[in-house]
């Protein structure tokens, strides 16, 4: 990732920005025996295991989405056959207000966990944990530092 927040355990050593190159990541002809196998190839393969984890989150986005508007669509349809009123199709509901809404406070609440995760991560500390600085060390110390 190209962003850097100095001092927050989810972001990389100020001095690494970037993609780093091949040698840096062990990929392609750089790749060791003990690096995973997709890493080795240094074609399609490669590209989609450098790129894994923003393709997973994706998945889960865009599976996460689908699951609440369908889960959405059928209470939406139950109230509306509860009141006598018509019931609508996925698409028309995917285009309502009702929807939109629904989405939009469901995803600003998981954004605000992580975004103070984040911030708090700069400022805070735990004794013993993987995640966190040491006790000691200063705030604008860059992650990995072991104490």
């Amino acid at each position: 990732m190209w962003l850097l927040q100095r001092g927050s355990a989810e972001s990389k050593e100020l001095d690494k920005a970037g993609t780093q190159s091949d040698a840096e990541q062990k990929v392609g002809e750089h790749a060791d025996e003990s690096s995973p196998a997709w890493s080795r190839y240094g074609d399609v393969r490669t590209a989609i295991y450098s790129n894994s984890l923003i393709i997973a989150m994706a998945l889960v986005f865009f599976v996460s989405w689908l699951a609440q508007s369908v889960t959405g669509w059928s209470a939406f349809n139950d109230d509306q056959a509860a009141h006598g009123g018509p019931t609508i199709s996925w698409l028309s509901y995917i285009g309502s207000s009702t929807f939109w809404e629904s989405t939009l406070q469901n995803w600003q609440s998981e954004f605000l966990a992580v975004g103070s995760f984040a911030v708090l991560t700069i400022y805070l500390r735990q004794r013993g944990s993987a995640e966190s600085k040491p006790v000691g060390a200063p705030t604008g110390d860059a992650t990995g530092k072991e104490g």
